[in-house]
């Protein structure tokens, strides 16, 4: 009969000993496991090597884990000989376990990012950063702010960009009505030209050198020789041809310019009509007023001094260059009762109201002194 051999039981220590050189790496394994972690073995390699050359780790080492546990900022944190990025742990979440089984530390509020919570009220969220990055409305007490992860470290609040609802800079609805302000502080006192000013976003009208200078009243060149009038005196030529108190069912302007003017216009009357007669001009007019889509206003290539007599009468007319004379064809256009502002004059320019009173009367009115280009014939 032949005697088994001889099991000798290992030593306390050595067991202990054992435990403790497997410890770390269930330990690690365990809890280098979420999404976008490596594999169990790579961990192992790094601990076998330590059992190698015969040193063994103390009870709560890190060395294994320092690495990944403050990462470098844009940085990804790898272990030893790893070729896959993984997920970050936080310093201090991953302990040295007392059993080869020890179950992963719960996450604290500290070492990950936090969903967007609901507060006690029904469908009220904490005031913090959503999903989308964008910061919430609402506030609910007691609830910290959520932290967004960015290359792999999670920052408590972070700032993030908010668009505004009314807009950024020369697109803001404050600009506008500051410039308004500024009108109407210049005498124009009408509320629908001043609410006109105020909507349409003159910076569109102009060079994009000079749209910085768009919401200050003065005239800015538009190219060929010709400017964009100053709000403050497109404001008081609107505002005259209200003054009378007929409704603006048609009106016609001569020199489309940049298109700013029209566009005013077209905030209260029903339907605009616009002549330029520079080619270049009237197709960047064309071009700055598609983006608005303004469905009530009609341009046209061709010399204004003729007017629209396919369309007429008008119950306005405004003339955005100053002739020697208002011509003839114009004032024929007039609807009884309607008005036409225009600026007449050479060097000394005089902004010019005519009534038409009857079928064959006028009444002019002089006004304020004014600055325009010069009305020329024919097209270009």
């Amino acid at each position: 009969m032949t005697t088994p051999p001889k099991r000798f039981p290992l030593p306390l220590s050595e067991v202990m000993t054992r435990r403790q050189r497997k410890a770390p790496v269930l330990d690690k394994a365990s809890r280098a496991s979420p999404a976008g972690a490596p594999p169990a073995a790579m961990t192992r390699g790094a601990t076998s090597a330590n059992q190698g050359n015969g040193k063994t780790p103390a009870v709560g080492s890190h060395s294994n884990l320092r690495a990944a546990s403050t990462p470098m900022a844009g940085a990804s944190a790898r272990p030893a000989g790893a070729q896959t990025p993984h997920a970050v742990v936080p310093k201090g979440l991953a302990r040295a376990a007392s059993a080869p089984h020890a179950q992963p530390a719960p996450h604290n509020a500290k070492s990950a990012p936090k969903p967007v919570a609901k507060a006690h009220g029904a469908g009220a969220i904490h005031k913090g950063v959503t999903a989308s990055g964008i910061a919430a409305k609402g506030t609910a007490r007691g609830a910290a702010p959520s932290k967004v992860s960015t290359g792999g470290t999670a920052r408590a609040n972070a700032p993030v960009a908010v668009s505004s609802p009314d807009g950024i800079g020369l697109t803001s609805e404050r600009v506008r009505a500051r410039m308004a302000e500024r009108v109407a502080a210049s005498g124009v006192k009408h509320p629908g030209v001043l609410a006109a000013l105020a909507t349409v976003p003159r910076h569109g009208f102009v060079d994009a050198a000079l749209a910085n200078q768009a919401y200050e009243d003065a005239a800015l060149p538009i190219g060929h020789g010709q400017t964009i009038s100053k709000p403050s005196v497109v404001g008081r030529m609107i505002e005259l041809l209200l003054a009378s108190g007929r409704p603006l069912e048609k009106v016609l302007e001569i020199g489309t310019g940049c298109g700013y003017q029209a566009a005013v216009l077209s905030c209260v009357a029903r339907d605009v009509y616009s002549i330029e007669r520079v080619r270049p001009l009237h197709e960047r007019a064309k071009a700055n007023l598609r983006p608005l889509r303004v469905p009530n206003i009609r341009l046209h290539y061709g010399d204004g001094r003729l007017g629209l007599p396919a369309v007429a009468p008008f119950d306005g007319i405004v003339i955005a260059a100053a002739g020697l004379e208002i011509p003839d064809a114009l004032v024929d256009q007039l609807a009884v009762g309607a008005r036409l502002v225009a600026p007449v004059g050479g060097e000394q320019q005089i902004l010019t109201l005519i009534e038409r009173i009857g079928a064959r009367q006028w009444r002019e009115t002089q006004l304020d002194r004014v600055l325009f280009v010069p009305l020329k014939s024919g097209i270009i």
